[in-house]
């Protein structure tokens, strides 16, 4: 174990005895409170298997376990464990039947025929039908305060107990993504306090939710699939520090933690490492700054366009230029990979977005994009400096090491990059105008449309291509998903027609790394193989709990 200033050992010492003192919280839920392998969590005052596992407070779901909300959805997305849901994605993200029992789509793309089972009912006794899933799918669909898209739906309809039909807008196969994590919700038991009181068909029950301290979920008696192994979760919400403290403790079986507090193993523990596609990346407006301002939803209007980021040859060099390897040595501690684009290795990612660490093609790019230095070092172009601001979020850590790291290797090129840490609520206003290090990454191709297609909630950078355009709308639109991904791989670069958001063309984006998601482990404790994990330091881990097992 590496060993810690005792500065440091007492703050989080401190840490640890405030936040693990919740109302005995977790001292309710262990046997024997000795923190052994296998001992304290592996069995309760019961004798059921349980495991406690600890979440960033922000993993706590504001407005409850509600499938039309939030739960399981949004932008940490994860399987909802109370509810079911018509299809699920195994570790290589193919897709897996829960509910259905098989499910096609039409000839024209528009209409998704799900066939589900008839042997499967809530936890209130009540059988689950068609009628539910329909319910559940025009809710989100027509509902405002829902974290999940489906705006491509239509309309869902009941065709006998056990089919539904789910007619689109448009050809979106992507939908088959959002249904593996959209819990399905009973009609007859939905009403505004369903949030604090789930009543579902999944592998879990909410057995006890202390609001802002820990949820408790117990194994359903009557789920129709496989026995679950893992009897009972408690997932306790707390800071980096008080998870830390809390595996010191030995109160906790699976705590997460970050790069700088990676090296703290605790004794007993062991560091799991978890593979993800939680990017980071710099968006780059592409455009000029006389840009007609954008209008979103709310009638509320963003400055659009920046000066230099708008020159290609500018964005390019920064792509080229900045050594990704030495952000993941220095800000990560070596927990994490290169990040080339949103989804790196998944089925629908390209080799095209690669592009070598090369400061001499850097400086071959500036003199051929026109770019000179000034006598103060800055680089500048037809009297624009090569200066912008670059935002990020002022909570996150690694965030402002990622940005302040950034700005020093710019500079040795004379790129002025003025790091700006702010709250959300500040950055929102520039995101069309500044660059902004965002967090993105999902187990779906979603955003790498949205973040890329013109008319997407997430083109930061402004960037209009009809050839782009067109290779999304057709990856979105094959009745095969996996048909799509070439057509994602062409918007990335096509070699045909040169364009792309490829660093060797539009360059939209500068990826920088994909962050490992950590935990500490107690020894004996089995956790099951996962998919990679999404944005998100959260319910994702337990995606597939109940397989997990004590030795």
């Amino acid at each position: 174990m590496v060993s810690l200033s005792r500065r440091r050992f007492a703050k989080l010492a401190g840490v640890g005895m405030a936040s693990l003192t919740l109302g005995g919280v977790l001292g309710a839920c262990t046997g024997n409170g000795e923190g052994e392998a296998g001992g304290a969590s592996a069995n309760s005052s019961e004798g059921v298997r349980q495991v406690i596992v600890s979440m960033t407070p922000g993993s706590e779901p504001a407005a409850g376990f509600d499938p039309l909300v939030a739960w399981g959805c949004g932008e940490h997305v994860h399987e909802p464990l109370i509810q079911s849901t018509l299809i699920t994605t195994d570790v290589n993200l193919g897709f897996k039947n829960d509910l259905a029992t098989s499910y096609e789509c039409s000839e024209d793309g528009l209409t998704w025929t799900f066939h589900i089972r008839d042997d499967v009912r809530f936890t209130d006794g009540e059988p689950l039908t068609a009628t539910d899933v329909a319910f559940t799918i025009n809710s989100i669909a027509t509902g405002e305060a829902s974290e999940c898209d489906l705006s491509m739906v239509d309309e869902t309809v009941v065709v006998d107990n056990t089919t539904v039909e789910i007619r689109l807008k448009k050809p979106f196969n992507a939908l088959l993504y959002t249904l593996a994590v959209v819990g399905i919700v009973p009609e007859h038991a939905y009403g505004n306090d369903y949030g604090k009181n789930p009543i579902g068909s999944g592998r879990y029950v909410l057995e006890q939710w202390d609001q802002g301290q820990q949820v408790i979920l117990r194994a359903n008696p009557d789920y129709y699939g496989d026995a679950v192994q893992m009897e009972r979760v408690v997932v306790v919400f707390m800071e980096e520090d008080a998870s830390l403290a809390g595996a010191q403790a030995g109160q906790i079986d699976v705590a997460y933690t970050s790069a700088t507090l990676a090296d703290a193993l605790p004794s007993g523990y062991e560091l799991l490492n978890c593979a993800s596609v939680d990017s980071r990346g710099i968006s780059l407006p592409s455009v000029p700054v006389d840009s007609p301002a954008k209008e979103e939803d709310g009638g509320v209007s963003y400055e659009v366009g920046n000066a230099a980021t708008c020159d290609v040859s500018l964005r390019q060099v920064m792509n080229c230029g900045v050594d990704r390897n030495r952000m993941i040595d220095h800000v990560l501690n070596g927990y994490g990979t290169v990040a080339w684009s949103v989804g790196d290795g998944m089925p629908w990612s390209s080799a095209d977005m690669t592009v070598e660490y090369d400061v001499d093609r850097a400086r071959e790019l500036l003199a051929e994009g026109g770019w000179s230095v000034a006598s103060d070092g800055v680089l500048v172009k037809d009297g624009v400096r090569a200066s912008f601001n670059l935002y990020y979020s002022a909570g996150d850590s690694v965030r402002q090491a990622l940005a302040s790291d950034f700005a020093e290797q710019m500079a040795e090129l004379g790129i002025e990059v003025n790091v700006k840490g702010a709250s959300w609520d500040d950055i929102y206003p520039h995101q069309y105008s500044e660059p902004v290090l965002w967090g993105w990454g999902s187990n779906s191709p979603v955003e790498l449309y949205e973040l890329t297609h013109s008319n997407g909630w997430g083109n930061y950078a402004s960037y209009e291509n009809a050839q782009v355009d067109a290779n999304l709308e057709a990856a979105i639109a094959q009745r095969n998903v996996e048909d799509s991904y070439e057509f994602y791989q062409r918007a990335q670069w096509d070699e045909e027609t040169h364009t792309g958001v490829a660093p060797r063309g539009a360059s939209t984006w500068i990826w920088l790394a994909n962050v490992d998601h950590l935990y500490f482990q107690r020894a004996g404790l089995s956790v099951a193989e996962q998919k990679p994990h999404p944005h998100g330091h959260g319910w994702s881990l337990v995606n597939n709990v109940d397989k997990w097992s004590w030795a």
